[in-house]
């Protein structure tokens, strides 16, 4: 089945409905056991056009990983490409033996061998995967993936109260007319907000219209694996609401008027779908300007439920509540640096244009483990004073722990809780948690180009 072709439908039938999302080789020793290859593989993104990219199972869009909050996962990565690579589970609270940081918490996969993760998520909602090696390249070309856990079994809530389930992977492609890649980094972009794509995509898609059923609930799981871009969602004519904010339900459903996503985001939108025939447009914004970025049309389909007038709402994850009175404060600088450093033994530059706190991520080895940022006490409460002392924005990323915004001196805050914080230019934001997780946990901007020319660190947590 062609691409373009593609439709959407429930999460729950993904699996089984090979036309509608790739799905994975099961292996046959439990429900939640994977096994994925990273492939060469030729994507058709422009119609006509092939794409010389990089592609979990040789595919794109991404094979999805279901997972059941609160059940073992174990997934078999296999590298078939001619250079090392790992798996990271953005997003999900995992041992660190597992979060797939090269060095920092395991080996580097190389060519031909192979690397199982296992681990149990605590934590229902929408995750994604994707490499922590060369990651300009391996991102940039199609390594990457939606993780979605299920909510585990609830008397109050059912993932059958939406009648579709979608999972939306957003990416802009760097591509010529001919399909070939253009430059995924340029430094003159890389020193200010990252190198744009030109070829917007919706799972692989070009403003895709996608079907679902009349007159249901169902949940949009946007989330953006770009390795750059800020992405401004809003609905058209039509109400719609915000459930959860990357993998985190929100106390109550939010109505949405517009919501921006940076690179390694992800939200939840509850929709009530027209009637048969009707369509609902997606926009995304740019600048003050918004564009039609996809579309949902109606048909009759049999439910399992009747939609109710109520928003389904899925259950809060079970997160340890930070003391704010009793909580030490850390403060972190994001600055940028503009030099180019001195050029290595070979003759080549290496740019460093960003800095945690007056320092560039200088890279790590087997033999060369840089300090940590910041060493946590294990089980205290923490409070991190971000300033962004930079006119661009910056999407903050903590691996291993989900923390709470608390406060901004640019907007209104009502306190929630993420793994990754959008902040603008010259934000100063605070965030919470609980240093419950222990190990050393990679701390960077998401925009690839930033994390990748300085703009990265590590907290230890012991």
């Amino acid at each position: 089945m062609k691409r373009r072709t593609f439709l959407s439908a429930s999460l729950l039938s993904t699996l089984a409905l090979t036309a509608c999302v790739p799905s994975l080789k099961v292996k046959q020793r439990g429900p939640y056991e994977y096994e994925i290859r990273l492939q060469a593989a030729n994507f058709e993104l422009i119609p006509g056009r092939q794409t010389p990219g990089l592609g979990f199972n040789g595919e794109y869009p991404s094979p999805m990983i279901r997972a059941k909050q609160g059940q073992p996962v174990i997934i078999d990565v296999i590298n078939e490409l001619d250079e090392p690579t790992t798996i990271h589970w953005h997003g999900i609270r995992i041992d660190i033996a597992m979060d797939g940081v090269p060095f920092l918490s395991q080996k580097p996969i190389m060519p031909g061998e192979h690397f199982r993760y296992e681990f149990t998520p605590p934590d229902a909602g929408t995750f994604w995967y994707h490499p922590h090696m060369n990651s300009v390249v391996q991102l940039g070309k199609g390594l990457v993936g939606l993780l979605v856990v299920e909510e585990a079994d609830n008397p109050h809530f059912s993932p059958d109260d939406y009648a579709a389930d979608l999972p939306l992977m957003l990416k802009n492609w760097h591509l010529n007319e001919d399909g070939s890649f253009k430059p995924l980094s340029i430094p003159r972009y890389a020193a200010r907000m990252g190198t744009p794509g030109n070829y917007e995509t919706v799972n692989g898609m070009n403003r895709p219209t996608m079907t679902v059923p009349a007159n249901a609930w169902v949940r949009l799981r946007f989330a953006n694996v770009d390795n750059t871009l800020v992405y401004t969602l809003r609905v058209k004519d039509r109400p719609a609401y915000i459930v959860s904010i990357d993998a985190n339900p929100l106390p109550e459903a939010k109505p949405l008027k517009h919501h921006s996503i940076g690179a390694g985001m992800r939200v939840d939108i509850a929709i009530k779908t027209p009637a048969a025939g009707e369509e609902v447009v997606i926009e995304n914004g740019k600048g003050r300007l918004f564009f039609d970025f996809m579309r949902l049309r109606s048909e009759d389909r049999p439910l399992k439920k009747i939609a109710g007038s109520t928003v389904p709402m899925p259950p809060a994850n079970p997160l340890s509540e930070p003391d704010l009175d009793k909580a030490e404060k850390q403060f972190f600088v994001f600055e940028w640096e503009g030099a180019v450093t001195p050029a290595d033994r070979a003759g080549k530059g290496k740019h460093a244009f960003w800095t945690i706190n007056r320092r560039a991520w200088e890279g790590m080895s087997p033999e060369n483990i840089p300090e940590p940022l910041a060493k946590l006490e294990l089980g205290k409460s923490y409070i991190f004073d971000l300033k962004n002392n930079t006119p661009h924005r910056h999407p903050i990323h903590i691996h291993g722990v989900m923390f709470k915004v608390i406060k901004s001196n640019k907007k209104k805050i009502e306190p929630f809780y993420t793994d990754t914080v959008l902040m603008e230019k010259n934000e100063r934001v605070q965030i919470a948690f609980v240093a419950d997780n222990p190990g050393r946990w990679m701390y960077h901007c998401h925009v690839i180009e930033h994390m990748k020319t300085g703009l990265m660190g590590y907290i230890e947590i012991a």
